[in-house]
């Protein structure tokens, strides 16, 4: 398993005050309190402020400190349909390539998947099936924008997220239907239907613990 940086650590600590409730739109970050909590100093935190400014979560103003951003669900949508996009790039380009065992690889991680209830299990077979398929692309720039693109529900997602489960396993199979006639059209949609879906879940789970605007329409 990767470390964590103490700046990835901080980061993953504020997405998860930020999923409770605890920090609220327009909540200043307490940057000291969170160096203390954790144990570190306030620079892996300021570290964790920047990258989290970048997704969107915060914004930084001078002299002031990091504020929280209000969560809206059209930008939950579109995380979810840019991971579809993306893995969807991925799974075509890999499928191009007919590289050997590929599909007999990801059948087998599926059939694992379908068969386990334990969402610690499904959430690892999940990240194993999503990056075998990113390496059979062969595509640097896939995992440079991967890379990019942060989760939005800390700790283990299926355990978080009602309802995901289901969903994977039920698009994942369509994905593998696709890819075993080799229609690589069908196989990039299936996955932006998937990850469609998966953003609906969340957004629901995010309505439900108040995390919208209340006048956020698209909720």
């Amino acid at each position: 398993m990767l470390r964590r940086s103490s700046g990835e650590h901080a980061a993953l600590y504020i997405r998860r005050l930020i999923f409770d409730g605890e920090l609220r739109p327009g909540a200043r970050v307490p940057q000291d309190e969170i160096a203390q909590t954790l144990g570190i100093s306030r620079i892996p935190v300021r570290e964790a402020l920047i990258a989290l400014e970048r997704e969107g979560w915060v914004s930084i103003e001078m002299h002031r400190g990091a504020f929280i951003n209000a969560i809206d669900a059209d930008a939950v949508r579109d995380h979810y349909e840019l991971y579809g996009l993306i893995y969807g790039f991925a799974a075509r380009r890999a499928l191009s390539r007919q590289e050997p065992g590929l599909l007999d690889r990801l059948g087998d991680i599926e059939r694992r998947i379908a068969a386990t209830d334990d969402p610690v299990e499904l959430g690892r077979l999940s990240v194993e099936f999503h990056a075998t398929v990113v390496e059979a692309a062969h595509s640097p720039r896939v995992k440079v924008v991967l890379r990019a693109v942060s989760a939005l529900v800390p700790g283990e997602f299926f355990a978080e997220v009602p309802g995901s489960a289901e969903v994977q396993k039920r698009g994942l199979p369509a994905v593998m239907r696709a890819a075993r006639r080799g229609d690589e059209e069908r196989v990039a949609e299936e996955y932006v239907r998937l990850m469609r879906r998966m953003g609906d879940k969340v957004v629901a789970l995010f309505k439900g613990r108040g995390l919208f605007d209340p006048s956020d329409a698209a909720a």
